[in-house]
Parts: structure tokens; C-alpha cells; sequence
């Protein structure tokens, strides 16, 4: 079963980054507000990424491959 804490983790990066992004745009720095998005992006991505490696071994383990 998923961890509820993990999806929060997820929202409140999301929220963090977007509350930084508009800070930058009203500040005119439109290239450190797309990289910024694109570090959360990857971050969540590489979270992801553990997850479904985490099930896939789950799986070999249950089935024994």
C-alpha cells in the first residue's frame, strides 16, 4: 500500500516550487524560474523512479525470478 506521507512530500514540493516560480517571474528572471521547475520535475521523477523500482523487485521477490 502507498505511503500517504509520500504523496503529501510530493504536493508540498509542488506547491513550494510553484510559490518560488511566480517570485521569480514577478521578478522578471524567467530562466531561473524554468529551471527551477524543470529541478522539481526531475526530483519527483527520480521519487518515482525508486518507487517503481521498489515494485519491480517486490515482484521478482513474490514470484521468484
Amino acid at each position: 500500500m502507498m505511503n500517504i506521507d509520500l504523496v503529501f512530500k510530493i504536493a508540498g514540493l509542488g506547491i513550494l516550487i510553484s510559490v518560488f516560480n511566480m517570485v521569480l517571474k514577478q521578478a522578471e528572471k524567467e530562466e531561473q524560474a524554468q529551471m527551477l521547475t524543470l529541478v522539481g520535475v526531475i526530483i519527483v521523477l527520480m521519487v518515482v523512479i525508486q518507487l517503481i523500482n521498489q515494485l519491480f523487485t517486490n515482484v521478482r521477490s513474490i514470484f521468484g525470478f
